[in-house]
């Protein structure tokens, strides 16, 4: 018997939304009827979209899953994204706040 690898890999609310929009509905439970009714309500931006800020956020130094929760919340001020880093016990200077800022402002 062959073991298999499952990668966890963080993913967008667009994101999620596209995968579970793929599910024939008249088949789907209605975990994934109430999920994709979530995601529907709460993305917002397009996957493709999504998908370049949270590689724009990594090569200005966050995690993955620091783009994927910025980019999943879209904060608008610079107070907001502070409340994100501070659960990060991350300190980050108010210019590099500016600058996610602006790149989530892109949108």
């Amino acid at each position: 018997m062959s073991e298999q690898k499952i990668k966890k890999q963080p993913i967008t609310i667009p994101e999620a939304k596209k995968l579970l929009e793929n599910l024939d509905l008249d088949q789907a439970d209605q975990i994934q009827k109430r999920t994709l009714d979530y995601l529907t309500k709460f993305s917002k931006t397009t996957p493709e979209k999504a998908s370049k800020l949270v590689k724009t956020l990594i090569e200005k130094g966050l995690t993955e899953e620091e783009a994927v929760e910025l980019v999943n919340n879209m904060p608008r001020s610079i107070e907001e994204v502070r409340v994100f880093t501070s659960g990060w016990k991350k300190f980050l200077p108010t210019a590099t706040l500016q600058e996610i800022l602006s790149i989530l402002q892109q949108e």
